[in-house]
């Protein structure tokens, strides 16, 4: 049996080894960025290699005029920029258009991520990501290829009846419509809720490509900062078990042994929906992607006794 990984077929009748199947889920990551970030990196190029994909995080109550700005510097500079679309956000029809238009004129992009969005209330018409894909102004602009958000450990916005909903239904939406829809899920730190969830959602009919969010290299006490204001509940136990300890709370976190289950898991389940990773920067860019870089290019050495490994994370 094969499936399609970064870019080429990769054969999962012949059981990879630990390390390859490691560097199989590293190779093609992508990751993000916000325009406040952006302000703060003089040239993404020092960074990230040419043609990587960068999301740019579209945040409540910023001017969507930034995340324009921000697509058509890393389409100059040489990658491949997704913006967001956050539904609740969007105040009308007229407005997703005109901002579809200029994206795709001045930054020539092809892919987008919609997301509910963090507001209570929506600002205009829309107050789910259904309603923007049936629009169809993203297939009137090229734009086939769309990211939706998935929920390992729940939503704390929606009911998990409802999640399962808006699953089944994008499902069905990109079966009728040829729109090449995938799932990027909130970051996670532990692999086995997230194999659970990826069974589950597989059993139920999901058949769209998983794309697992991990936490890019930062201090235990800033993961339990991001967890706490993105409601990622279970996580929260698991990084408040590791703090126990004190003195690792300001030690610089890799998510190397969620990284390594995840890509066995990946290796042993024909059924696995996961085709890849998204690096949440939480600790910064320049580490982050030094560290999933490294992964990717296989520099770095398993340990002996553990799921984990030791990267060797200095500039290329």
């Amino acid at each position: 049996m094969t499936m399609q990984s970064a870019g080429r077929i990769v054969d999962i009748g012949s059981r990879l080894s630990p390390r390859q199947s490691i560097i199989d889920l590293l190779s093609g990551f992508t990751t993000e960025t916000t325009p406040g970030a952006a302000a703060k990196i003089e040239d993404y190029r020092a960074h990230l290699r040419p043609g990587a994909t960068v999301f740019i995080t579209f945040l409540p109550g910023s001017s969507f005029d930034d995340t324009i700005a921000v697509a058509v510097r890393l389409r100059r500079e040489g990658f491949n920029p997704v913006p967001h679309f956050a539904a609740r956000s969007v105040p009308n029809r007229t407005f997703l258009d005109e901002n579809l238009a200029r994206l795709r004129g001045e930054a020539d992009i092809d892919q987008a991520l919609l997301v509910g969005g963090a507001l209570n209330q929506p600002l205009g018409e829309f107050s789910d990501t259904m309603q923007l894909l049936e629009t169809g102004l993203f297939d009137r602009y090229g734009i086939g290829r769309i990211g939706i958000a998935g929920h390992p450990e729940g939503s704390p916005d929606i009911s998990d009846a409802q999640v399962r909903a808006a699953l089944a239904w994008k499902n069905g939406f990109a079966q009728r419509t040829g729109a090449s829809l995938y799932i990027v899920t909130q970051f996670c730190f532990e692999a086995a809720p997230v194999i659970a969830w990826d069974r589950r959602i597989q059993s139920e009919g999901n058949r769209l490509p998983v794309h697992i969010g991990i936490p890019g290299l930062a201090s235990l006490k800033a993961l339990i900062g991001h967890a706490k204001a993105c409601g990622v509940g279970p996580s929260m136990r698991f990084l408040t078990r590791q703090a126990r300890n004190v003195t690792k709370l300001l030690k610089i976190s890799a998510p190397d042994r969620l990284v390594a289950g995840l890509a066995a898991y990946r290796a042993d389940d024909p059924r696995c929906g996961i085709r890849g990773v998204h690096v949440y920067p939480l600790g910064g860019l320049k580490k982050s992607a030094q560290w999933a870089q490294a992964v990717a290019d296989g520099r770095f050495e398993m340990r002996e006794g553990s799921q984990g490994f030791e990267v060797d994370a200095s500039p290329d």
